[in-house]
């Protein structure tokens, strides 16, 4: 019968999803504004509390209508200790723009509000952008080798873009959120990188590496965060939207901070080969964890 509906389903319910975000992102885009008429760091402080209310009021009503639209089980599992007075840099898989959703909700009563690092493509995306540029969340601009060796001054733009952004996130409790493969999952893309995880692409280290560097004495823990769609794997948003959706999990595992991870990533070749080898371990124990709980879950 739900596959019969699926079309009236994905109409209301992407009605329904669009009006949420567009009421909270015009909210938090006016109070963005406001924030940069009146430079002062009490009143900018005052105003991000009210925004941070509005992004998990968005996120909030946006699962309710997943549930409502979709027979689901939703599972939060975390292993171990978290504190919403806490600094956190939280790295995960990506499969889905219902990622985001689903993050910023894990987020709201466990640790700080989120700051994302996103595509700098993403700040023309109706009241996403501009909401995140409101939220003082970081865009980055991605260069290929080809353009960097025709253009050698761009190179290191998206570190000076981490750096800035770092700074402003001491100030004050912040949970900073990276999706280390830089892009989403696909099959096709998994095949034309070659890559050696079953179900993940391979990790960019730069950002990380420079996030730590910058922060790495304030974060609490490393929150290792991984999504599923275990009956939805290749096209989760659409399924979601449908009333397809039936099962999803985020495996939340808390690590503490490496010391070894705190170095200069970009001058010290050494230690750059040793970051390198420990975010490559901690992706491969994640691709085995993730093929685990699929593989569980299959059992059900």
């Amino acid at each position: 019968m739900r596959k019969l509906l699926a079309p009236f389903i994905f109409c209301i319910h992407t009605s329904l999803q669009i009006s949420n975000l567009a009421f909270w992102g015009v909210l938090i885009i006016l109070l963005g504004v406001v924030k940069l008429l009146l430079p002062s760091a009490w009143v900018h402080r005052r105003l991000l509390a009210v925004m941070h209310t509005f992004l998990h009021c968005f996120s909030g009503i946006s699962v309710l209508l997943i549930r409502g639209f979709n027979s689901i089980d939703i599972q939060f599992n975390v292993d171990g200790k978290l504190s919403p007075a806490g600094w956190y840099l939280l790295i995960a898989n990506h499969l889905s723009y219902l990622d985001i959703i689903l993050l910023i909700e894990f987020t709201r009563g466990r640790i700080p509000p989120p700051k994302f690092f996103l595509k700098q493509e993403l700040i023309w995306l109706p009241f996403v952008g501009l909401g995140a540029w409101a939220l003082d969340m970081p865009f980055m601009k991605r260069y290929s080798r080809r353009f960097i060796a025709k253009h050698p001054e761009k190179k290191g733009q998206d570190i000076a873009t981490t750096k800035r952004f770092c700074e402003k996130f001491k100030t004050q409790p912040t949970t900073v959120i990276n999706f280390v493969e830089g892009t989403r999952f696909t099959k096709n893309k998994h095949k034309a990188k070659k890559s050696p995880y079953r179900r993940l692409l391979p990790p960019k280290a730069g950002g990380i590496a420079f996030t730590l560097a910058t922060m790495g004495d304030l974060f609490s823990h490393l929150l290792d965060v991984s999504l599923l769609y275990p009956d939805n794997e290749q096209h989760p948003m659409m399924a979601m939207l449908s009333g397809q959706m039936t099962r999803i999990i985020v495996d939340v595992n808390v690590l503490p901070v490496p010391e070894e991870t705190q170095g200069d990533y970009y001058m010290d070749d050494k230690f750059k080969g040793r970051f390198q080898t420990w975010l490559n371990g901690l992706w491969l124990e994640k691709d085995t964890r993730i093929t685990q709980l699929l593989e569980s879950s299959l059992c059900k």
